[in-house]
């Protein structure tokens, strides 16, 4: 609208006032052209053959701090069977310590998952992390930012 207002009126500030009338304009929102790409269709994840062969990860955080310092729990869940590990973690741990805490409390147990799927959170994306899973043949898969029906069931256990 700006652009073609200016090309017979101006005065000071229009382009501020312009902007502020549109917005609150009920027929310019509705009728305003969109400027993303259409959301894609969800394509769904396999369902992996053998338990712990996929996994997802996810942290609940501002939880009130336990009396040995935690204030965050880290969920691991299989993706076939659903059975979930929930790791009690500070949310200051360096993704070496949660490295340790993962070789401990969960790969001793169910082996080397073939794929993880977690969201973006620093952790997770750290290249410690990656490393690791790089020489642990692991595959990461993240999920899309401010998109949590990428890893749906993790965030359901949350």
């Amino acid at each position: 609208m700006y652009q073609d207002l200016k090309k017979k009126f101006w005065w000071v500030s229009m382009r501020r006032e312009i902007a502020e009338f549109v917005a609150l304009c009920d027929v310019c929102q509705r009728v305003k052209a969109e400027h993303q790409r259409p959301a894609g269709l969800l394509q769904p994840l396999q369902i992996p053959e053998w338990k712990w062969e996929e996994i997802g990860m996810d942290f609940i955080t501002g939880l009130p701090r336990t009396s040995s310092g935690h204030d965050s729990i880290w969920v691991v869940v299989d993706r076939l069977t659903k059975v979930a590990h929930f790791i009690p973690v500070h949310t200051t741990y360096s993704g070496k310590k949660l490295a340790e805490l993962y070789l401990a409390r969960v790969m001793c147990l169910h082996g080397v998952p073939k794929k993880i799927v977690s969201d973006r959170e620093s952790q997770f994306t750290s290249k410690f992390w990656q490393k690791l899973q790089e020489e642990l043949g692991t595959r990461l898969n993240f999920s899309t930012a401010y998109h949590p029906q990428t890893d749906g069931q993790t965030e359901r256990v949350n």
